[in-house]
């Protein structure tokens, strides 16, 4: 059932306008071919436009509306090197005066390329760290040091993955929703695949389609690096964080929702086989280009998914291009 009362505290909560709003269904007959899935629709959330656009775009409008970052002085944030959520946060301080330091784990790279020269154009002062665990320790540390020269640091986690960010997803849920529904292709159930690592945008989606009461939305959650049952736990808890904020309670478990973790190979960032065939199908059929770490293993889970499964009848293939092309270009 529709719980209307937290949808319209969702379309009324804070947020700073950064996106550019409903990004496109496309429908890709070609590429759709391509996979023997057809009909095939791509969510161009690449699209979003700031700072070259992607999902991150979605949950920053919450995580940085003008109440929290009211009298704030410095942003700090984590990622890794090639990261897509720092390259947006550096590009809002850039535009609203802010200082920016990021957290990031490796080497300070001899010439940086891709993400890691957007950060450093933005004007983000950048603290590497050795290994991934480190950034979060770091980030404490790092607001310490702003607090202790006089400025006001706020923290933002990695990703903006909490239930606040969720929430720039679960209006992506209601803006996909409604563009499913206006389709005229006969189909009455929805195989919607993405990418996720840290698990908000998953969150987000799936609070959204609980909130909207429909179970005709199947969503696959495709791993960047960790495994699938703690990916879909962490998803639902960030989900669940989500919905506290809406002061609501809806049943997420209703939701068809499925994590996969047969694409993430070698680990985080790092390309396989299937990853580059799905990056080179992507680009010759159907234009669209794909970034190494996150959507092209998330489109390689989906083509395995449709050579093994199929599509019934009544069932379209979706999938939601969450952004990151500058990591291609590393």
């Amino acid at each position: 059932m529709k719980d209307a009362a937290a949808l319209e505290r969702l379309a009324q909560w804070p947020r700073v306008s950064l996106a550019h709003l409903p990004t496109r269904l496309l429908r890709a007959d070609r590429l759709g071919r391509t996979l023997g899935a057809q009909p095939l629709y791509l969510k161009m959330d690449a699209e979003t436009g700031f700072a070259l656009g992607g999902n991150k775009v979605r949950k920053l409008e919450f995580a940085l509306a003008a109440n929290r970052i009211a009298g704030v002085s410095c942003l700090i944030t984590a990622g890794g090197p090639q990261s897509n959520h720092c390259r947006v946060t550096a590009a809002f301080a850039a535009r609203s005066g802010l200082r920016c330091i990021l957290v990031t784990n490796g080497a300070e790279p001899d010439h940086p390329t891709g993400n890691a020269r957007l950060h450093r154009l933005f004007g983000a002062e950048i603290v590497t760290v050795p290994e991934r665990a480190d950034r979060a320790p770091a980030m404490v540390q790092v607001a310490e040091r702003v607090s202790a020269e006089g400025g006001t640091p706020l923290i933002l986690p990695i990703g903006a993955s909490t239930g606040l960010g969720s929430l720039g997803y679960a209006c992506a849920a209601v803006e996909l929703v409604g563009q499913l529904d206006a389709l005229d292709d006969g189909c009455r159930e929805t195989i919607l695949f993405s990418s996720s690592s840290s698990g908000g945008t998953l969150a987000g989606l799936v609070l959204g389609l609980a909130l909207l009461g429909r179970t005709d939305v199947h969503l696959f959650g495709v791993s960047a690096d960790s495994p699938a049952q703690e990916l879909q736990t962490t998803s639902l808890e960030i989900a669940a964080d989500g919905a506290r904020l809406l002061e609501t309670a809806p049943n997420l478990t209703a939701v068809p929702f499925a994590t996969l973790d047969d694409q993430v190979g070698e680990g985080y960032g790092i390309p396989t086989a299937a990853s580059i065939a799905a990056t080179a199908t992507f680009g010759s059929t159907g234009g669209v280009v794909l970034d190494p770490t996150y959507t092209s293993k998330a489109a390689a889970g989906m083509m395995a998914w449709a050579t093994k499964h199929g599509l019934a009848p009544d069932q379209r293939l979706a999938f939601l291009h969450t952004g990151g092309a500058p990591g291609l270009l590393t």
